[in-house]
C-alpha cells in the first residue's frame, strides 16, 4: 500500500496520530524536503529508505513508489500540511491508478489552520465573514482568469493566500483593484507553528513594506480580511435566548422583556 500523508503545518507534534504511525511503520518515505519539517523523519526506522522529492521529478518519485510497491514495501509519500492543498497529488494518484496500484490518503493539519492559531483568529466571524477563500497569485504557474485575486477580492470574504510571498507588491495592487480598501487588515504569517514562526500584522497596502522590513521572502501565508479587527456579532449557537436541538432558550431577548413588562 502507498499512503499519502499530510505532515501538518510544521511543528513535529502536529502530525496526526495516524500519520505518525504510518511513518514509524514505513519501509520507504518520499518527503517534500523543501517544506516538510525534517524533524519528522526521526520517527522513521533506521532501515527506512528516505528520499527528498525536492530534488526529484514526478517520474522519479513514481519510480521509487512503484518499485517499493512491487517489492511489497510500505511506502509513505509525505506532503506538507494537508496534501489536498497545492500538494500536486492528483497526478501521482492518477499514475498509480493507471498501473493498478492501490493507495490511500491520510489527511493533515493545513498551514492555513496553523496561521489562524498563530494569529488567534477565527476566519468565519458572524456579521463579518462566513467564507474563506484559499488561493494564490498567478506566477510561473498560472491560475484561471475567473479565479484571479481581484475577482475574489470583490466578495470581501476572508482570504488566505498561499505561494505568493515573493509577489506582495502585485498582490496588494490586485486586492485593492478587486475591492478591498487599502487599510483592510492583513497579516503575514511566516512558518506557522515552526520554532521560527513570525506573525506580522499590517494592512493590504503595506504588505510588501512589512515583509521587506522583516526579511520575509518565502514560506509565509497572507491573511486578509476584517476578521483581523475586533468587531463581530455574537454567535447565535451559544446565545441564551436561542433555542437549538440540544438546548432550550433560558432567557428572552431584551426587546421581548420590555414587551412583557409593558403587558
Amino acid at each position: 500500500m502507498i499512503t499519502f500523508v499530510g505532515a501538518g503545518p510544521g511543528a513535529e507534534d502536529l502530525i496526526t496520530v495516524r500519520g505518525q504511525r504510518l511513518l514509524q511503520d514505513a519501509d520507504i518515505v518520499v518527503y517534500a524536503g523543501s517544506l516538510v519539517n525534517p524533524g519528522l523523519l526521526s520517527l522513521c526506522r533506521e532501515d527506512c529508505q528516505v528520499y527528498n522529492s525536492a530534488k526529484m521529478t514526478l517520474e522519479e518519485v513514481l519510480d521509487v513508489m512503484t518499485e517499493g510497491e512491487r517489492e511489497r514495501k510500505r511506502v509513505v509519500r509525505l506532503h506538507t500540511g494537508d496534501p489536498c492543498l497545492y500538494g500536486a497529488i492528483r497526478e501521482q494518484m492518477d499514475a498509480l491508478e493507471a498501473q493498478g496500484i492501490p493507495y490511500e490518503v491520510c489527511p493533515g493539519v493545513s498551514s492555513f489552520c496553523g496561521a489562524a492559531a498563530a494569529l488567534g483568529a477565527e476566519y468565519t466571524l458572524p456579521g463579518i465573514s462566513q467564507s474563506v477563500v484559499i488561493t494564490r497569485m498567478a506566477g510561473r504557474t498560472p491560475v484561471p482568469e475567473k479565479e484571479s485575486i481581484a475577482s475574489f477580492a470583490a466578495h470581501q470574504a476572508t482570504m488566505v493566500v498561499f505561494l505568493s510571498t515573493g509577489m506582495l507588491k502585485e498582490l496588494s495592487a490586485e486586492l485593492i483593484r478587486g475591492g478591498y480598501p487599502a487599510d483592510t487588515p492583513a497579516a503575514i504569517v511566516y512558518k506557522a507553528t515552526w520554532p521560527e514562526e513570525k506573525v506580522l500584522r499590517c494592512t493590504v497596502e503595506t504588505l510588501e513594506e512589512t515583509a521587506r522590513e522583516e526579511g520575509v521572502t518565502k514560506t509565509a501565508l497572507i491573511v486578509v480580511g476584517r476578521i483581523l479587527e475586533g468587531e463581530y456579532e455574537r454567535s447565535k449557537l451559544y446565545d441564551p435566548a436561542f433555542t437549538t436541538e440540544f438546548r432550550q432558550a433560558s432567557a428572552v431577548p431584551d426587546g421581548d422583556q420590555r414587551k412583557e413588562g409593558q403587558q
